[in-house]
């Protein structure tokens, strides 16, 4: 590299600090040298959340939140505008394979124990993004305004109105009215999307500030921050995420773009939510029972993961 190049930079990084955090959080931030499989998840979520925002900014400038012409607008997207269909269908394939990274991104978590101290914070974090996600994915399967849509928010919003006391002020307040209503579907457009994509990045970025603070679980559960190289002050068990883990990265995310694209172009309509909607009304219908068989299956889990 030239000096003038090299002057360049150091100008930029003196009046932000983009070398040092490239150094903190990439070429010099160690994680433990026994990462397995399991942990690949977390990259494929930050992949599929960029997917998911830029496909979502083009989806916003053709889409019209309006309970007469939101159905047509996706009719609009899908046969008249240029490439459309393509990325509508990223968008909605990229919504099933959020979750289904994030599930075993939890997964993993659970099972070599990320819960636990000093991680109780960075799980807490976790658990709010997945609250946030579900949020998303209801009020983004309600934005097409078909028959799904409707009666998929009948079901989730009378989750709501069962709450002793406040259920009915509460549905009231989500809606906007009393009934799904225009004012429904847009107060929905408005929370998906601006309000809850902002309050998403900002806790994935208090999630990565967390992780790197504490420092990346491993299946060994050592802890490579107390174990520091006396000579070079760096942990011993540990070695640089770029680009060791960086590089594995690039492999596994091939691997998953060569699945995605698969689902997009060959079976677009197998990433459809529509199961969620069958299994939360049924949740409903014998709620008590089901709710309380899987607090326990899940207390015992995380009471055997514990051992």
């Amino acid at each position: 590299m030239s000096k003038q190049q090299n002057s360049i930079i150091q100008w930029f990084d003196d009046r932000f600090p983009l070398l040092s955090t490239w150094r903190e959080h990439l070429s010099e931030y160690y994680a433990p040298k026994n990462f397995n499989f399991w942990y690949y998840f977390g990259s494929l979520a930050v992949l599929v959340l960029v997917n998911q925002l830029i496909t979502g900014i083009f989806l916003t400038m053709s889409y019209k939140p309006d309970a007469s012409m939101a159905f047509a607008s996706v009719e609009y997207i899908m046969r008249d505008v240029d490439y459309g269909w393509l990325i509508r269908y990223m968008h909605s394939t990229g919504a099933s394979m959020f979750f289904v990274v994030v599930y075993l991104h939890m997964f993993r978590g659970m099972m070599y124990g990320s819960y636990r101290k000093p991680r109780e914070l960075l799980w807490l974090i976790g658990m709010f993004i997945f609250f946030i996600l579900m949020s998303l994915a209801f009020r983004g399967y309600i934005l097409p305004w078909g028959q799904m849509s409707y009666w998929g928010a009948q079901v989730i919003v009378s989750m709501f109105g069962a709450i002793p006391y406040i259920g009915d002020t509460l549905s009231q307040m989500i809606l906007g009215d009393f009934t799904l209503s225009d004012a429904a579907l847009n107060r929905f457009f408005a929370y998906h999307v601006v309000t809850l994509p902002l309050l998403l990045l900002v806790l994935v970025f208090v999630h990565i500030v967390a992780l790197h603070e504490v420092g990346s679980n491993n299946p060994d559960g050592i802890e490579i921050k107390s174990h520091l190289d006396p000579k070079t002050g760096t942990p011993a068990d540990g070695i640089p995420f770029h680009p060791y883990y960086s590089v594995k990265d690039i492999f596994v995310v091939v691997a998953f773009l060569i699945v995605f694209c698969g689902i997009i172009f060959l079976l677009p309509n197998l990433a459809v939510i529509s199961w969620s909607i069958i299994i939360l009304s049924q949740l409903i219908r014998y709620k008590p029972q089901i709710i309380s068989h899987l607090s326990g299956i899940l207390r015992l889990i995380i009471r055997c993961l514990g051992r």
